[in-house]
């Protein structure tokens, strides 16, 4: 009679939970759509999170975070590449110095690093941020490297070319801003950049998975990339991220990732106004780019507005959006280069996006 009252207990529990039969639908739509990704080997492993109202509605992993060795995903411990995720969370702790006074996003970039090559014209900290300042972005196999250089020693790959555009006039999505904004952060501060975001952000937010990635220091519950050709998955190219570690060289788990997301839904990052700069879209004669100051600014198919980013590199593919009027975070991380799923991941946010709170995992 055990498993038949434990089943029971399950399903009143979860009839409780859910509230009404829609939300039980929602929940397994969503969930009937990410197992189907594994299934139809369209993804090695998956991990979400998704926070109404601060509480978990759906956390679960899926598939496997190695395929060899069969271990399967833990939203809670396993470690992903977040790609440009790493935008938000480098952000973050650029609000928390700009907060502090200790640097201005409208200060020329040369007040920060003076040594850094002269251009044809002066760029800010917060044209740098928005993708306005007319710096370059990757070229033929840059995408990739795995070369060990310090962030100082990452900016000799870009930083002896012209600006594409007068800073201001044109808008152009790359990670090296943030390389540069990075070495300004730690200029300004005296302190690494990555020191300053563990101390700033990542421990005040409970974020204590998160952390750079070093090929010399392998942690626990490490995913293994992969990425996907017509063969199937295989191991994605070394890369080393280091130097690019505010634009897109961080691990995380999903979990992480969404306590990021509802930190900004409780205001616990700075003043209402700063904070405003970050998560209003930049705009370009007058029209706008949909992108803030690291965070993407947007509105889905249904007109909803939320903010921030997609993840898409070598190993690894996310989603983090925070949806400020229906309360909701999710983060979505997938151990593998760019898999084409974007329209069923947006399939899973839409049938749990009007769904009430809940309090345990599904």
């Amino acid at each position: 009679m055990k498993p038949i009252r434990k089943f029971l207990k399950n399903f009143l529990s979860a009839r409780r939970l859910l509230g009404d039969s829609t939300r039980l639908k929602g929940l397994a739509r969503a969930d009937a759509i990410l197992a189907s990704l594994v299934s139809d080997k369209k993804i090695p492993g998956l991990a979400i999170t998704v926070l109404k109202r601060g509480e978990v509605l759906l956390q679960k992993g899926y598939g496997c975070a190695d395929l060899e060795k069969k271990v399967p995903v833990d939203p809670d411990n396993t470690l992903f590449r977040v790609g440009s995720v790493s935008k938000p969370i480098a952000a973050t702790a650029l609000a928390k110095m700009v907060g502090e006074g200790t640097i201005s996003l409208d200060a020329s970039y040369y007040d920060h690093v003076p040594d850094y090559p002269p251009k044809k014209y002066d760029f800010t900290i917060r044209q740098l941020a928005g993708h306005t300042s007319g710096l370059r972005g990757y070229r033929g196999k840059e995408y990739g490297l795995s070369k060990p250089y310090s962030i100082r020693e990452g900016i000799a790959i870009f930083k002896d070319d012209p600006l594409l555009y007068p800073p201001g006039t044109d808008y152009l999505y790359n990670s090296y801003g943030w390389v540069l904004i990075s070495l300004a952060m730690q200029e300004a501060s005296g302190i690494s950049f990555e020191e300053y975001v563990r101390t700033s952000v990542l421990h005040p937010l409970g974020m204590l998975n998160t952390q750079p990635e070093t090929p010399d220091a392998i942690p626990r519950h490490l995913a293994t990339f992969y990425s996907k050709n017509q063969m199937g998955f295989k191991k994605a190219i070394p890369v080393d991220n280091f130097y690019k570690l505010a634009g897109g060289g961080y691990l995380s788990t999903s979990g992480d990732i969404a306590k990021l997301g509802q930190a900004y839904l409780d205001k616990k990052i700075a003043d209402e106004p700063l904070i405003s700069q970050f998560l209003s879209s930049v705009y370009i004669s007058g029209q706008p780019t949909w992108y803030g100051l690291g965070w993407q600014v947007s509105e889905d198919n249904q007109g909803r507005r939320y903010f921030g980013h997609v993840g898409n590199g070598v190993g690894v593919y996310a989603n983090f959006y925070v949806y400020p009027e229906e309360q909701q975070v999710f983060s979505i991380m997938i151990n593998c280069t760019n898999p084409d799923v974007q329209s069923e991941l947006d399939e899973v946010i839409d049938s749990l996006i009007s769904l009430g709170s809940a309090n345990r995992h599904y």
